[in-house]
C-alpha cells in the first residue's frame, strides 16, 4: 500500500513519539490558544464574559458531537481497511463520511439557533452575562461547518502520514486566533464577538487546507467518487459513538458544574471553572494527543492481525502516559497561582476560588491520562462498545454521583473533589476493561 511505511517500521519508542509527536503538539497548541481566548476574554472585557464562554460550551459541545462520532469512528473504520488493503474502498469511504459531516453542520447549525433564546433564558443569569452568552454563540455557530470539517481533517491528515502538515495547521489557525482576538476585540471593540469571530476562522484554516488537500491525488487518502454503504455509516457510528457520548456527557456535566457554583458562589464561581478547565484541558491534551497519535497504528495492527506489534504499542504507551502524568501533575502543583493570575488579579474573588480548586482538581491529573487512552484504544480496535462503557461512565455516570454527592458534604471542596473522585472510579473501570479484552485482542 502507498506511502505507508511508517506501520511497517519495528515498534520503539522513538517510532512511536515521531508519529505521536506532531499530534501531541497540535493538541496542546489548540488547548493552548483556547486558553489565551481566555486570556484575551478576561483581561480586555472582563471574568463574567469569562463565564459566559464556560456558560456556551455545553451547547458548542452539543453542535460537535456528531462530527466528533464521525471523525474518530471512521477513523479506525477506514484504517482497518487499509490494513486488510482495500484502499479504493476506504477512500470511496472516506468520502461519504466527510459528506455526511456537512450535512450533520447545517443541521446543528439550525437547531444551535432554534434553541439559544430557551437555553441561556431558562439560567437565570444577570442581563449582563445572558447577553455575553448570546454575542458569543450566534457568532460561533456560523461557523459550525469549518470546525466540523477541522475536527475531521484533523485525524484525517494523522492517519494519512501528514501530522506534520496537521500540526502546521493548528499553528497557523492558533496564530490567526490569536491575532484575531485582539485586532478585534481591542481594535475594532467587538466584544465578546470578536472572540467568537477569531477562534471560527483560526479552526477555519485546517477545514481550508483539508479541502485543497484531500482534493488532490498524492494523499495516502483523498476524494474520490463516494459510494454510500450503509454498514460503513453504521460502523463509523457505533465505533465512535463513545466520542460522541463523551462530548455530549461533557457538556451534561459542564451545566451542571456551572449551575452548582451559581447556587453556592454565583458568576464568579463559573469564572473560577473556567480557568481550572483551561488547566485540565491544557494537561490533558497530552495524553488525547498521544492517543490520536497511537490510534491509527493500533488500528493498523488490529487489522494487520500483529498482535506483537499491537502488545508493544500498548505496553510502551502504558509507561509514556505514566511519566507523563507524574510531570503535568507537578508542574499543575507548581505553577498554580502564575497560572491564575494570568485569567484573574489575586484581589479579584475569583483568583482565590481557583487557586484552591486547582490544587484540588491537580489530582485527577494521575488518573486521566490513562482513561482518555483506554477510551481510545478500544475505539481504534474497533470496539465501539467498550469505548463508549468507559466513556460513558467516566464521564457521566461517575461525575454525576461525585457531583451529587460530594458537594453536599463538602460545598465548594466537593466541588472541586468531584473530578479526581470521577477519574479514580473510571481508572478502575478502564481496568477491568483491560484484563476483560487482553486476550481477544493480544495485547
Amino acid at each position: 500500500m502507498e506511502n505507508q511505511n511508517v506501520y511497517l517500521k519495528p515498534v520503539t519508542v522513538i517510532n512511536i513519539l515521531k508519529f505521536a509527536v506532531p499530534t501531541i503538539a497540535m493538541t496542546l497548541f489548540m488547548s493552548f490558544y483556547t486558553m489565551v481566548d481566555g486570556l484575551f476574554v478576561s483581561n480586555l472585557i472582563g471574568t463574567n464574559a469569562l463565564s459566559a464562554i464556560n456558560l456556551t460550551a455545553p451547547v458548542i459541545q452539543f453542535v460537535t458531537a456528531v462530527s466528533t462520532m464521525l471523525a474518530t469512528g471512521g477513523s479506525a473504520v477506514i484504517m482497518k481497511k487499509m490494513g486488510e488493503g482495500k484502499s479504493e474502498e476506504a477512500k470511496e469511504d472516506f468520502t461519504v463520511l466527510i459528506l455526511v459531516n456537512v450535512l450533520a453542520g447545517a443541521v446543528m447549525c439550525v437547531l444551535g439557533y432554534g434553541t439559544m433564546e430557551h437555553i441561556f433564558g431558562g439560567m437565570k443569569l444577570s442581563a449582563d452575562v445572558e447577553g455575553y452568552c448570546r454575542d458569543y454563540l450566534s457568532c460561533y455557530l456560523l461557523f459550525t461547518i469549518p470546525i466540523l470539517l477541522m475536527n475531521n481533517f484533523t485525524l484525517y491528515m494523522i492517519a494519512s502520514e501528514k501530522a506534520a502538515l496537521s500540526l502546521v495547521c493548528s499553528v497557523t489557525g492558533g496564530l490567526v486566533n490569536m491575532v484575531l482576538d485582539y485586532v478585534l476585540i481591542a481594535g475594532f471593540h467587538m466584544g465578546i464577538s470578536g472572540a467568537a469571530v477569531a477562534t471560527g476562522l483560526g479552526y477555519s484554516v485546517t477545514a481550508v487546507v483539508g479541502l485543497a488537500v484531500f482534493g488532490g491525488k498524492k494523499s495516502l487518502l483523498h476524494f474520490k467518487k463516494p459510494v454510500f454503504r450503509l454498514d460503513v455509516l453504521a460502523n463509523a457510528a457505533g465505533n465512535g459513538c463513545s466520542e460522541m457520548a463523551t462530548a455530549l456527557v461533557t457538556g451534561i456535566i459542564t451545566m451542571m458544574f456551572n449551575w452548582t457554583m451559581l447556587y453556592y458562589v454565583g458568576e464568579d464561581g463559573v469564572a473560577a471553572v473556567t480557568i481550572i478547565m483551561y488547566v485540565l484541558m491544557f494537561a490533558s491534551s497530552l495524553y488525547t494527543g498521544y492517543s490520536y497519535g497511537v490510534a491509527p497504528m493500533l488500528s493498523f495492527y488490529h487489522g494487520e492481525r500483529n498482535d506483537e506489534k499491537l502488545k508493544r504499542l500498548v505496553r510502551i504507551s502504558l509507561k509514556v502516559i505514566g511519566f507523563i502524568s507524574v510531570i503535568t501533575a507537578a508542574a499543575s502543583l507548581g505553577l498554580t497561582r502564575p497560572l491564575v493570575s494570568v485569567f484573574a488579579r489575586p484581589d479579584n474573588p475569583v483568583y482565590a476560588l481557583a487557586v484552591r480548586g486547582n490544587r484540588v482538581c491537580t489530582m485527577a491529573l494521575f488518573f486521566i491520562g490513562f482513561n482518555i487512552f483506554a477510551s481510545g484504544m478500544f475505539t481504534a480496535l474497533s470496539n465501539g462498545i467498550a469505548s463508549a462503557v468507559l466513556a460513558f461512565s467516566r464521564s457521566f455516570v461517575f461525575m454525576l454521583i461525585t457531583m451529587l454527592v460530594l458537594p453536599a458534604f463538602f460545598g465548594v471542596n466537593g466541588i472541586w473533589l468531584a473530578t479526581p473522585a470521577a477519574e479514580l472510579m473510571a481508572l478502575g473501570l478502564a481496568g477491568v476493561m483491560f484484563l476483560r479484552y487482553r486476550r481477544k485482542y493480544g495485547y
